[in-house]
């Protein structure tokens, strides 16, 4: 393989409905625990919704961010920023002395949605109470570029801020954005991910009207269900994810901590329905076989996939057919929404950092509840239990409402 353009990842940030970090959000998914619970807000009772559970963070941002700061901001770019200076202070990039030039220093940060929970809350302001009441930061607190904003003023990062918004995409997207500016030499170092946090009425209610999401109310752990027979849709969930990309000659110079490559990315669009993913997996197929063309991997050497796999009927199965189409079906495929629930714009991001602890620790975390594996779903899934495995080589799917396919290829270091 070529090692002049190679992009490594030195620095890893979440915060997730498992964990306020990287280590515990790893190590609660690797030992199978279920961050879904049923929501106690009184909205869910005033607007009589289906759909009573979800996914949310265990660590809220104002425990991290000063309060007044966070009043400036958007729950959605609040995350944006706690996963970014993680991963930031991960890479050894925090000290004093600036080991990167600003404008060598790029910032990528996608979401689905974005500042939704502000438009909602503005709006009932100024139906209730008028546009006196109405702040002043509206727009930068709605905007989609917004996350990508906060972090790039947070980090200086003068060489581009970029806001990819394809849904659930969105994420992986990011990440195969700052692979390619830095494999164009366009920057040194790009801080890339995802972020989403939108538990509320209107999300919970459009989304069950669609009739996408599960309504297991009773059982909140049960309920998100990749690949299982009994599946009946996915749980909603926020966080945020980020990982600190460089130039591999970049990090090399400055003494950096490497976690792995990100070797190959690969998108495609189905052009096929603006919710549905192709049902023969086709366009999905066609973003991993670039990602793995990139990469310069023969689809043998991949040993784990971790799966979109939103636990949808028809969505899970089509997943399943580009898997075995563009790689085979030895690959041990893992589906971490079973326990994160779905981070929509952030999931993409949160579980390429997940894969590439796989590839890093030797371990694919296991599918929850996975009791009787769809027979349409031909493929080896990790269930109950982690296994141990080594690994060289391991892809990342991520598909988005509107045909968006993202495969991302992840190597060790």
């Amino acid at each position: 393989m070529s090692t002049t353009n190679d992009v490594v990842v030195t620095g890893l940030g979440a915060t997730t409905p498992l964990g306020g970090d990287v280590t515990t959000t790893w190590q609660a998914l690797v030992a199978g625990r279920s961050g879904v619970r049923k929501l106690e807000a009184d909205w869910v009772d005033r607007y009589e919704l289906p759909v009573r559970i979800a996914a949310q963070l265990v660590v809220e941002p104002t425990e991290v961010i000063p309060r007044v700061e966070a009043r400036r901001m958007d729950r959605c770019e609040q995350v944006a920023l706690v996963a970014a200076k993680q991963a930031w202070a991960d890479a050894g990039l925090d000290g004093e002395q600036p080991q990167v030039e600003p404008e060598r220093l790029g910032v990528v940060i996608g979401t689905g949605i974005g500042g939704a929970m502000t438009l909602l809350q503005q709006d009932d302001l100024l139906e209730t109470q008028g546009i006196r009441k109405i702040s002043p930061l509206t727009v930068p607190m709605l905007m989609p570029n917004g996350p990508a904003a906060f972090v790039s003023l947070a980090l200086n990062a003068q060489g581009g801020a970029h806001a990819p918004v394809s849904a659930c995409a969105s994420g992986a997207e990011a990440l195969a954005w700052a692979w390619r500016m830095l494999r164009a030499g366009e920057v040194d170092v790009v801080v890339a991910g995802g972020a989403e946090a939108c538990i509320s009425a209107l999300p919970l209610a459009g989304f069950a009207q669609a009739r996408t999401m599960s309504t297991r109310n009773d059982e909140p752990e049960k309920a998100s269900r990749p690949f299982d027979a009994e599946r009946d849709g996915f749980v909603l969930g926020e966080g945020a994810g980020v990982m600190v990309l460089e130039r591999a000659e970049f990090a090399r110079a400055r003494g950096a901590r490497v976690y792995g490559r990100l070797a190959g990315a690969g998108t495609s669009a189905d052009a096929y329905h603006i919710t549905g993913l192709q049902p023969e997996g086709k366009g999905a197929a066609r973003a991993i076989a670039a990602a793995l063309r990139t990469a310069e991997l023969d689809p043998k050497e991949v040993g784990h996939v971790n799966a979109h796999a939103t636990s949808t009927p028809v969505g899970d199965v089509a997943e399943a057919a580009a898997i075995r189409l563009a790689i085979g079906d030895h690959p041990v495929v893992t589906a971490p929404k079973s326990a994160l629930g779905h981070l929509l714009g952030a999931a993409g991001a949160v579980e390429a950092i997940a894969t590439l602890l796989a590839v890093h620790d030797g371990v694919v975390p296991p599918t929850l509840n996975l009791e009787h594996q769809d027979p349409q779903v031909r493929l080896d899934v990790a269930a109950g239990t982690a296994r141990r495995t080594e690994l060289s080589a391991a892809v990342n799917d991520s598909f988005g409402f509107g045909g968006h396919n993202v495969a991302l290829a992840f190597t060790s270091a």
